[in-house]
């Protein structure tokens, strides 16, 4: 009974670290294309020099749809401070669904779609290893990911706060160098 119960913390142990890897930061934010419903493309660099607000979400999650509305929120207070808000929905369909998604929602920042594997990989999320929506990534002006929140509920939890308190700290820290 006690070998059992000691291979069982072992292998939850081992589950939760493998799970739940933790992807170091400050590092350089890879680029990243959102495609566009008119057919256009989004890259990532050409908002070098803004901090920038990322979020990852599925067009029909509901919590994704509330940090949506909360984004817009922060996109119409903190434009002037150099902040742009991007949106990338990866769901399965969110081609087919964005318009919508962006219409319903009122949102007034670019929001598009892309694939969920060039998403996992911009994250370092191994595609094997369960994530939850949304997911926030913040950039500095000098394109460096400074934090990440893959569907963290603690974050979440009161996000029209902690967004704009992670927003603000980047603004007045400023750039810092990213570790390759």
């Amino acid at each position: 009974m006690r070998k059992f119960l000691l291979l069982t913390v072992l292998a939850l142990a081992s589950l939760a670290t493998s799970s739940f890897a933790v992807v170091q930061t400050p590092r350089k934010a890879p680029e990243f294309v959102i495609q566009m419903v008119d057919g256009s493309q989004k890259l990532l660099s050409s908002y070098r020099g803004k901090t920038i607000a990322m979020a990852f979400m599925f067009t029909t999650c509901p919590h994704c749809q509330k940090t949506a509305g909360v984004l817009a929120k922060v996109q119409t207070e903190y434009a002037a401070k150099g902040v742009q808000v991007l949106g990338v929905t990866f769901d399965d369909g969110a081609a087919a669904r964005v318009q919508q998604f962006n219409q319903q929602l009122g949102l007034n920042f670019p929001c598009g779609y892309s694939a969920k594997l060039p998403v996992l990989e911009f994250l370092g999320v191994p595609q094997n290893e369960p994530f939850f929506v949304p997911i926030l990534v913040f950039i500095d002006r000098l394109g460096n990911i400074r934090s990440e929140y893959i569907g963290d509920e603690k974050f979440l939890t009161n996000q029209e706060v902690n967004i704009r308190a992670e927003l603000d700290k980047y603004l007045k820290a400023g750039p810092v160098s990213a570790k390759k």
